[in-house]
């Protein structure tokens, strides 16, 4: 009789379109993290016109895209991913949004042409879209308390300006490179269940205490708290040599 196992499960928004800069490492590394600690890992592609299902995944992966690429699913989202993605999230889903991702799950996305395309609200964020890209390293202090270390290392390139409003707290704060929007030196966006972040490169294999606590809060609904430890200490030394690279205080 074959052993019951326990079940974890990503759903991966517009993975054809919504998928640059090696986002797809961040997939990998949810999956792999779960299966190393023996959870039956899933992946469901969530593409347009593809609802079903999502009402089973445990952390929704919505990536990167460039201009075009958002304007051919932002349609798709309010019409066919909006009612069940804010059901999931209400019920205790975590989300990971990266760059175009984060962007579309806010209030709006205007172009440098004047073009508005309307997120789905479920964070409290606006994004208008600047004269000059910021690219570059990013290291991030983290406002996360269940995070050892409590920085964020990753790679940014964006064109797009990101506000908060009162209902978003940052993910963090930018000790180098432009974050949110190169004014205010914050980076990201932490709202329920959700993560937006301009973090590429990809983010959670350069921060596995990220993706861990990503896991954690995704299984809170089912009761589970803690998470058996792992041996990250190849990438994290990875993580501190970037940390070092930097410059660290």
């Amino acid at each position: 009789m074959a052993r019951h196992r326990k079940t974890f499960t990503v759903g991966w928004l517009y993975p054809d379109l919504m998928n640059i800069y090696g986002d797809r490492g961040n997939i990998l590394t949810l999956l792999k993290r779960a299966e190393w600690r023996d959870y039956e890992a899933r992946l469901i592609e969530l593409g347009r016109g593809t609802a079903k299902r999502m009402d089973a995944v445990d952390i929704f992966f919505f990536g990167g895209g460039q201009d075009r690429e958002q304007a051919l699913v932002y349609e798709d989202l309010l019409e066919s991913k909006q009612a069940p993605l804010l059901r999931a999230v209400a019920s205790g889903a975590s989300v990971l949004a990266v760059c175009g991702g984060y962007q579309l799950l806010g209030h709006y996305y205007q172009t440098g042409e004047g073009e508005r395309f309307p997120g789905i609200g479920l964070i409290d964020v606006r994004t208008e879209a600047g004269k000059r890209r910021f690219i570059g390293d990013v290291v991030v202090d983290a406002a996360l308390v269940d995070i050892t270390p409590n920085t964020l290392v990753g790679f940014e390139n964006h064109s797009g300006r990101t506000y908060l409003g009162p209902r978003a707290k940052p993910l963090g704060r930018v000790r180098m490179g432009f974050g949110n929007n190169g004014e205010d030196h914050t980076e990201g966006c932490l709202q329920g269940g959700v993560l937006g972040t301009y973090l590429h490169g990809s983010l959670l294999p350069k921060n596995p205490h990220l993706a861990d606590h990503l896991i954690r809060s995704a299984l809170r609904r089912r009761g589970i708290t803690e998470l058996s430890r792992l041996d990250d200490s190849v990438e994290l030394a990875a993580h501190e040599r970037i940390l070092e690279r930097a410059g660290r205080p």
